[in-house]
């Protein structure tokens, strides 16, 4: 990690004894996980979040080093504060980029971390091996966003990224000016990242990475997702040690939002199967 950590707007939810850590995706705010936390019973769990920088209350990327691993040295601080309140390892959530960055901080602080869930990460360096196919309609796909961004469009291609990832409703000219405004803001940092996520330039999923996590990890997605992340899936699946897979049926990439329920009824017994790393 490039520099020192930038402060970064955190909240919490909840106030239940079971201590959860959380880091939601790209154009969002650690306010994606109000529903989640509510699922999972506000009395039960305490959740921790954070705004990823250039996105909420958090202050713009200032640029360097690799925005993964800025992300992950913003949210150590505050992910070992909730462990010492906790008094042991916490459960840490994290989707799409968001499961990317949590990823980042379970391999740089394994002992912060009871369980992993990582919902959608997109993480497309490992879909190569699984699907070609897959990988080469993702880079294809994403070369229409990214030209309109290049060519200093910078609304229309935030438009298009949200239409393929997003939740599909509102439509994007009925979402708020202040919402359309809050995702145009984060959109470049985004475009930052495509060696993190196509050739994993931080190194996530190199040879050895994911097999030196012990924690048990819970793999995450959409029936009705993108076809890359079903080969994402199963690389994961297939390097870490100890990963159970589920599939939320009739959910889209941004499941945790969309059907918050459905996700904590999987992640609840998931839990109760993990082992207390104290």
């Amino acid at each position: 990690m490039s520099s020192l950590p930038q402060a970064v707007y955190h909240r919490r939810f909840g106030t239940g004894p079971r201590a959860v850590f959380a880091v939601h995706c790209s154009l969002a705010h650690s306010g994606a996980w109000r529903g989640l936390a509510a699922a999972l019973g506000e009395t039960a769990v305490t959740l921790a979040a954070f705004d990823l920088l250039s996105h909420g209350k958090s202050p713009d990327w200032d640029g360097a080093g690799q925005l993964q691993g800025r992300n992950a040295a913003a949210g150590l601080p505050l992910l070992e504060q909730q462990v010492a309140d906790a008094g042991g390892p916490v459960d840490l959530i994290g989707h799409s980029f968001g499961a990317t960055v949590a990823l980042a901080m379970a391999e740089d602080r394994p002992d912060l971390v009871r369980s992993l869930t990582l919902i959608e990460p997109v993480l497309f360096a490992l879909a190569g091996a699984e699907d070609p196919a897959a990988l080469a309609q993702m880079r294809q796909d994403h070369r229409a966003v990214r030209a309109p961004f290049e060519a200093g469009a910078v609304d229309q291609a935030t438009r298009l990224f949200n239409r393929a990832w997003g939740t599909g409703h509102p439509k994007w000219p009925d979402l708020p000016e202040r919402a359309r405004a809050a995702m145009v803001r984060a959109f470049p940092a985004v475009m930052a990242c495509d060696a993190q996520v196509y050739e994993d330039e931080a190194g996530l999923v190199a040879p050895g990475a994911l097999e030196a996590l012990s924690m048990p990890v819970l793999v995450m997605q959409g029936g009705e997702t993108q076809p890359i992340m079903a080969a994402v899936t199963r690389g994961l699946a297939r390097r870490l040690p100890d990963a159970e897979i589920a599939v939320i049926a009739q959910a889209g990439h941004m499941v945790p939002v969309t059907h918050p329920q459905e996700v904590a009824d999987v992640i609840a017994p998931f839990w109760d199967k993990s082992p207390d790393r104290t």
